[in-house]
């Protein structure tokens, strides 16, 4: 009896290909881009007391995504050397040889490309500070070789959408702007921690840094440091932008998001440090949702 009818049908190469292509730009995860969206919200709500211009909406939410996705393309480029040796990482398309160097270049500057043509649609301020975004987001994946802050390095690149909304919308970049990309970078720092915290035994054999690393058995006091500030200089913003009560709401409902996290990974268990990570979506969206709800309900 002859079971050849039976057999699976073979995957078209081109349907490979571009599996492997959208697994490189993490399209099967979301949580980075969200990570990078809440904060883009943050400052386009603000600096438009509200709704922003709809265009402005869609071309900052449509960069976030592909200049994420062009992050996780250059980053893996550059952790060629490591990302083989990760039990977390071992299977990425550029780790396994399934897609090599140059297609990865190739796919990084069309992602950019497409990034920097929205961006010409808005102001020259706007298009100007893009540009710095491009070295933020391209040189990045390198710092874990040479130091061990790359968490705050990312906080830095994740966040400067913030200034860029205020420029597109207001035409300048106020201390509110600045004082909200600081927090960002404080809560970036922190969540990118309990990333690392995941991965730092395969990182101390292979040789990569890290703020994981650096804090050593004092990580999770490090981390109650970082979101602290975090939560003070949105408090903060609040005060300089006048914000209402739906806003504070929002604060402590990401405070209590936070705490929630610290009870999950006080043991530092590779699982529960990947879930706080993970978590910290919905501490972006709690800000945003009492951030909108002052500015809708006032």
């Amino acid at each position: 009896m002859s079971y050849e009818r039976y057999a699976p049908t073979p995957v078209p190469r081109w349907r490979e290909r571009l599996g492997q292509y959208w697994q490189l730009v993490r399209g099967d995860r979301p949580i980075g881009w969200l990570l990078l969206l809440w904060p883009t919200w943050w400052g386009l709500w603000i600096a438009s007391d509200g709704w922003p211009p709809l265009w402005t909406l869609f071309v900052f939410s449509a960069g976030v995504w592909l200049t994420r996705s062009a992050g996780c393309v250059i980053n893996d480029y550059a952790d060629r050397w490591l990302d083989p040796q990760v039990e977390r990482t071992r299977h990425r398309p550029l780790a396994t040889g399934a897609v090599r160097g140059r297609e990865a270049l190739l796919l990084f500057a069309v992602l950019m490309l497409a990034a920097f043509a929205l961006v010409l649609t808005t102001n020259r301020l706007t298009i100007y500070m893009s540009l710095v975004g491009v070295v933020l987001a391209a040189s990045y994946p390198y710092l874990k070789r040479y130091t061990y802050l790359p968490q705050v390095y990312l906080g830095l690149a994740f966040g400067w959408g913030i200034p860029m909304a205020f420029a597109a919308v207001q035409g300048t970049v106020p201390p509110v702007a600045w004082v909200l990309y600081v927090a960002n970078i404080f809560w970036a720092t922190a969540y990118d921690t309990w990333y690392a915290m995941v991965d730092r035994d395969d990182d101390l054999r292979a040789g990569a840094k890290s703020t994981a690393i650096l804090f050593g058995d004092l990580d999770l006091v490090a981390q109650g440091v970082l979101y602290a500030l975090f939560l003070a200089a949105l408090a903060l913003v609040g005060q300089r932008a006048g914000l209402g009560a739906y806003y504070w709401y929002g604060l402590g409902a990401a405070l209590l998001l936070v705490a929630w996290e610290f009870v999950v990974a006080r043991h530092r268990d590779r699982d529960a440090c990947f879930r706080a990570f993970l978590h910290n979506h919905w501490v972006g969206a709690a800000v945003f949702t009492g951030l909108a709800a002052d500015f809708a309900l006032r």
